[in-house]
């Protein structure tokens, strides 16, 4: 039986009549990141200086903030958390105006991510990732009553990374398929897949409607070197691939073809932590606002432009520095 979510006595739900157009649910990880920002290379064996945060994090819960502060009428969030910091990650997302749906998990700890950024140059991050909690959501965490009154349903790629959430995947996958219910995925970490195999990740992500991947992960999901190509392989597969491509924009790929490519906002990036999950909160956000994908992608890039300058993998909170 699924522990009891954060503050709620039973299993998580979503049966209330959410407003017109339907709500997201995000299934994802939710983490505490610890941000070290440094300059220039670490000294190894030794001390290098740098400005350190702990801050609310993980791919799909941060996909889920992005989604609601670009607008999105109700944005839900299913996760898994340890006791140690349930009541803090609850608060986070109910201040980004996110519904949690927190699972808690009675052993494992919640998921830490140390997320170590040169501010040098394009500031580009390295994780030291451990998923505690978030990777033993399972299918007992699941219901079909989650997706009552959803539009929507996005799942983050990290689920795809242990067994017990591989089988929570393929439940909401049978369980959106039934109610008629796009699915979209995020492949989240070209490090975890490469462990994975490609083969077994697109066998796993058969019959979702939207792929999400970086520059590195469509081509390293399809073996080849230029994104564009990629991309549009990777259509092949799923029926609409948006692969985001950093400072370079995006591009939206369908039926074997690339159909558009979307340059990307400016910024002067200070920590691209969480860049790919605001492009996607937000490419969702306008998808549900009766968007089409092109357009999406812009609102996802404007999305990104605006977390690089910022610390961490949030958007901004109405009265918070």
């Amino acid at each position: 039986m699924a522990p009891a979510p954060a503050g709620r006595g039973g299993a998580p739900s979503g049966a209330s009549t959410p407003p017109s157009g339907g709500a997201l649910l995000v299934v994802g990880d939710v983490v505490t990141d610890i941000v070290a920002r440094h300059r220039g290379p670490l000294a190894s064996g030794t001390d290098t200086a740098a400005s350190v945060r702990t801050l609310p994090g993980g791919a799909g819960a941060n996909v889920a903030c992005w989604a609601a502060h670009w607008g999105c009428a109700e944005a839900r969030l299913l996760g898994r958390v340890g006791t140690d910091a349930a009541a803090w990650h609850e608060q986070e997302l109910t201040a980004c105006g996110v519904r949690p749906l927190l699972v808690v998990d009675p052993v494992a700890p919640t998921g830490t991510v140390i997320c170590l950024v040169d501010t040098d140059a394009a500031a580009e991050r390295t994780f030291l990732t451990d998923s505690g909690a978030s990777l033993r959501l399972a299918p007992g965490d699941w219901s079909d009553t989650l997706l009552d009154g959803v539009a929507r349903l996005h799942l983050s790629g990290y689920l795809l990374f242990s067994e017990a959430s591989r089988a929570l995947v393929a439940a909401a996958l049978d369980s959106a398929r039934a109610r008629g219910v796009p699915v979209s995925l995020d492949p989240a970490s070209a490090g975890f897949l490469t462990e994975l195999g490609v083969d077994r990740f697109l066998a796993l992500v058969e019959g979702i409607d939207v792929l999400l991947p970086s520059r590195d992960e469509a081509c390293l999901l399809t073996g080849l070197p230029d994104p564009s190509d990629a991309a549009a392989r990777l259509s092949r597969h799923v029926p609409l691939v948006v692969a985001k491509q950093g400072a370079d924009g995006a591009l939206v790929a369908r039926s074997g073809t690339v159909h558009a490519r979307v340059p990307a906002a400016p910024a002067t990036p200070r920590d691209t932590t969480g860049a790919g999950d605001a492009f996607t909160g937000a490419f969702l956000a306008a998808l549900l606002a009766g968007a089409g994908p092109e357009e999406a992608a812009g609102e996802g890039c404007r999305a990104g432009a605006l977390a690089v300058q910022r610390v961490g993998g949030r958007p901004p909170v109405a009265n918070r520095q």
